[in-house]
């Protein structure tokens, strides 16, 4: 409980910082936002926020962020087909951050990144889902508390039908990465959307296509809500890259399991082993 007593405000004293004090003091009674990144991929995923670093997050594992108040340009994204070592340094196929576990730039596209600002204009937190730099996994990024309920994601199944001239190891590039051109990059006042961008918005119309896509890509809620980011959230459909003599692991538990990969075209159907322990593996080549 707070007790202020303004008793010592006189006549004498400006109005003007009477209304600064008031202001200042009600930002500072906002409390600084949670952040929970939880990861439903059926796949291990190396979670990457700025601020914040980076962690590894096995399926269902979590990760809470607090990202100090006034936070612009925040970033969250996963990385995949990470490998570092006990020292914290390697590499991602998507979204790797100068090899580095613990993340201090930005992540390298593709990547599809939840970004935020906190407590801006009028006390309010602005965010959005972007594919400004590709896509690699799904996405849910929605409020956590009372205060707001909105909820924003990105649940297309993109990397499955990625224009060709934009496909990428892991992910879907954005055209801009691709062709680095004003028309897809919008380096001046004057951008339009492109078939390209109409493509990333039809498979997610809450995100970002291109950096004009301001009007139908930007949500707010008030200061200090706290937020959830969800990589795979229920009911997207992600289909990953399959590379050539790939080989894929499957833990095999319940009678009549399936394993799909859709990219194949293949559908196994096994009986249940005993003991959950057992695996069954595929191997994958491209002709």
């Amino acid at each position: 409980m707070v007790s202020i007593s303004f008793s010592f405000f006189s006549s004498c004293f400006p109005i003007n910082s009477f209304l600064l004090f008031t202001s200042l003091l009600s930002a500072a009674l906002i409390d600084a936002a949670t952040i929970t990144v939880t990861n439903n991929c059926s796949f291990t995923v190396w979670a990457a926020a700025t601020p914040g670093g980076g962690q590894q997050l096995k399926q269902s594992q979590t990760w809470t962020l607090n990202p100090p108040e006034n936070t612009t340009r925040g970033r969250i994204w996963a990385r995949t087909g990470c490998n570092f070592n006990e020292s914290g340094y390697g590499s991602c196929q998507t979204g790797d951050c100068n090899g580095l576990l613990e993340c201090q730039t930005y992540g390298s596209p593709p990547n599809t990144l939840a970004e935020y600002a906190l407590n801006q204009n009028n006390n309010l937190d602005f965010f959005d889902i972007s594919l400004i730099y590709g896509f690699n996994v799904p996405m849910q990024f929605s409020s956590n508390s009372k205060l707001c309920t909105t909820d924003i994601q990105c649940i297309g199944d993109i990397n499955e039908q990625c224009p060709g001239s934009l496909q990428a190891p892991g992910g879907c590039n954005n055209p801009c990465t691709v062709y680095n051109t004003n028309e897809y990059c919008c380096n001046s006042s004057s951008c339009e959307p492109t078939r390209y961008s109409r493509f990333f918005k039809d498979k997610c119309p809450d995100a970002y296509s291109y950096p004009k896509d301001d009007q139908t890509s930007t949500f707010t809620c008030p200061g200090g809500t706290n937020y959830k980011v969800v990589f795979c959230p229920t009911g997207s459909v992600l289909t990953n890259t399959i590379t050539r003599n790939t080989t894929t692991t499957v833990s095999i538990c319940q009678s009549n399991s399936t394993i799909i990969i859709p990219q194949a075209k293949i559908t196994i159907v096994a009986p249940a082993f005993k003991s959950c322990n057992k695996q069954f593996y595929v191997s994958l080549s491209k002709q």
